[in-house]
């Protein structure tokens, strides 16, 4: 799952107690030197060890690439492989690997890493966050040093793609067991530094494949949760870019310092309002649908200061299989007031629900929560930190309600995977979505893809409320930045300052 911090994506409570990180003569201009800001800090380094998004944001691929690589238009080009092949039935993908690629220790990649790396993704006892994407593979062989091939039991339509994010960086097996606190890659980066709660620090790899195209020397990924204070450490110099700006409602005059650029893009962020569906009463599919006629999008989207498109299912409005659902359950108190009745609950229940530190989830919060109170639902609010976030609620499903949103692109199947911490459990669902990965025509696959949205839209899941805007800022002189967020990535290979 993906939770794009407000590019990420997320942005938090809790404030920073200095604004002078550094002091703007230490950092500033530096010509090989960028301090990017981010809301988030990774609980761990390692992609394969925790779900959260801003792992990825940081390292992928900028210390781990993968096969394929995902640009900045969502397209999938060369990574490690530098072409594959696939067989007519769709069943075999042949990648042929660079040579002479290095790790950041001086490890060379080969077909025997890559199998490493595969195996563990699919192998019974993996317990990596994305597992279900890989299932279908049934064996992984290195047929030369340089050439390695991929059988599936069936088609699989979205393997590339998932060869190529994040979760699927290669991985060395001499350092794979330390990767969650000492990182070791290919990319151009490599890891130099952390220091909990304050930063994350990047070096050029020199031994890096196309070493004189990267620019930057050194990268130093700051903390700052508060989104005021992102703002101070803007204005302070002391931070040169966040690429996940969290204080929508101070875009206005950011936008008016000529020092800065401000850049309004999409990302694959589907805000929700998650619901325990194994648990009552929202195991009942009125008690669901009464929700979803009590939230009011536009309402929501102004508390972000209008950056967001309104949604009404789990699928990005930007994408060419998108389907308009927001009108399926619309605002509409009184109905939604007669489903709780007819559902057995006249006077309404008390609820909880459990924010992550994000801005947006913060903003949305208090809205949703005076929303839900209009049908009869009194909504309790429980602040968590992010670790917390992710064990009581992604991992231990210990919540009724909660706001995040995924970010990371076809996301959908989390519908059909089992055990996913919404509890939901659908055979219409996970048939339809067999039929989606099975489709080798594509234009079959969108028409598949917006059943899935109807599906998932009428059985009122989640409370699906927005798509995340990505608002970038950064100083002018700072060339290179992705407008959109096609993947969680802040990948710096083509990041310089002007001349």
């Amino acid at each position: 799952m993906t939770v794009l911090h407000r590019r990420h994506l997320l942005g938090a409570a809790g404030a920073v107690a200095t604004v002078g990180f550094f002091g703007p003569d230490v950092w500033a201009q530096a010509k090989d030197r960028l301090v990017i800001g981010m809301s988030l800090e990774p609980p761990v380094l390692d992609p394969n060890k925790n779900a959260a998004a801003s792992i990825r944001e940081l390292t992928c691929p900028n210390v781990f690439e993968s096969l394929g690589r995902i640009d900045r238009t969502g397209a999938i080009g060369p990574g490690l492989a530098e072409s594959w092949t696939i067989s007519p039935d769709g069943k075999e993908y042949v990648f042929k690997l660079r040579t002479g690629v290095k790790f950041h220790d001086g490890e060379s990649l080969n077909a025997s890493v890559v199998k490493f790396t595969l195996d563990r993704l699919f192998a019974a006892d993996s317990a990596v966050p994305a597992k279900s994407l890989y299932t279908g593979i049934d064996k992984v062989e290195a047929v030369d040093p340089a050439t390695v091939k991929v059988t599936l039991k069936s088609p699989d339509s979205y393997l590339l793609y998932n060869l190529s994010i994040g979760d699927a960086g290669i991985m060395h097996p001499k350092s794979a067991a330390t990767n969650d606190k000492q990182p070791i890659g290919t990319g151009p980066f490599m890891f130099k530094e952390r220091k909990e709660g304050d930063s994350i620090s990047f070096a050029k790899f020199p031994g890096y494949r196309d070493a004189a195209s990267i620019k930057l020397g050194s990268v130093i990924f700051k903390v700052v949760k508060d989104p005021s204070a992102q703002v101070n450490a803007l204005l302070a110099g002391d931070v040169d870019a966040f690429p996940g700006f969290q204080a929508p409602e101070l875009v206005a005059r950011l936008k008016k310092d000529s020092r800065f650029a401000v850049v309004v893009g999409t990302t694959e962020g589907e805000v929700v309002m998650a619901t325990n569906n194994g648990k009552k009463p929202f195991n009942d599919l009125k008690v669901r649908q009464a929700m979803a006629h009590a939230i009011n999008r536009a309402e929501l989207i102004d508390a972000e200061s209008g950056f967001g498109t309104p949604i009404g299912s789990h699928f990005p409005p930007h994408n060419k299989a998108y389907v308009d659902l927001t009108g399926t359950y619309p605002f509409d108190i009184a109905k939604g007031k007669a489903l709780l009745a007819e559902a057995g609950y006249p006077n309404g229940f008390e609820a909880s629900l459990k924010l992550p530190p994000v801005g947006y989830a913060q903003r949305a919060g208090e809205v949703l929560a005076n929303q839900l109170g209009k049908i009869g639902i009194k909504v309790a609010i429980t602040q968590l930190q992010w670790p917390q976030w992710l064990s009581e609620v992604f991992k231990e499903r210990n919540y009724d309600l909660s706001i995040v949103a995924h970010t990371e692109a076809n996301d959908l199947d989390r519908y059909a995977r089992d055990g996913y911490y919404w509890a939901y459990d659908s055979a219409e669902f996970k048939a339809k979505w067999r039929e989606v990965v099975a489709a080798t025509d594509f234009a079959k696959r969108d028409e598949l893809l917006k059943d899935c949205q109807r599906i998932v839209a009428h059985d009122a899941v989640n409370g699906f409320l927005y798509q995340l805007a990505k608002i970038g800022v950064w100083k002018k002189e700072l060339v290179g930045m992705w407008e959109n967020a096609p993947t969680p990535s802040t990948d710096l290979s083509g990041v310089s300052w002007k001349a």
